[in-house]
């Protein structure tokens, strides 16, 4: 494990949008914007059961992903890992909690009927840093 340097966690502060990649079943990138926090030892995100990036890291765990400054785009951290829990337990307060954060309601407006959220959470393996 490789921990995020004090000097860039309030990255996770921020409406700051990570960019996730994930490796699909042809073996091609795969890179999506997500919503993203930090509990001190991982990495967490959140999204719906049954997505691409669900169906890649249910395939193989490995992860890159950037996260940018908002006020300061010369600013970013990219950190590759590996997911080392995926539950569905807790994934719909999770979801509350980053909508809180990034978009300033309560809830997560954008449910579907019957959708299954998912949690995230990576272990940092390599953490690099500029600005």
């Amino acid at each position: 494990m490789t921990d995020i340097p004090g000097k860039y966690r309030d990255l996770f502060e921020k409406k700051a949008f990570a960019h996730l990649a994930t490796i699909g079943a042809d073996g091609s990138p795969q890179v999506t914007p997500v919503w993203v926090d930090f509990d001190g030892t991982y990495l967490r995100f959140n999204t719906a059961k049954g997505r691409v990036k669900d169906k890649n890291l249910r395939r193989n765990p490995r992860v890159a992903l950037a996260i940018q400054d908002p006020d300061n785009p010369y600013r970013y951290m990219q950190v590759q890992g590996r997911v080392v829990e995926v539950t569905e337990h807790g994934a719909d307060a999770h979801i509350d909690t980053l909508a809180k954060k990034y978009i300033g309601q309560d809830t997560y407006p954008w449910r579907r009927p019957g959708e299954v959220r998912v949690l995230y959470k990576i272990l940092p393996e390599k953490v690099q840093t500029l600005g």
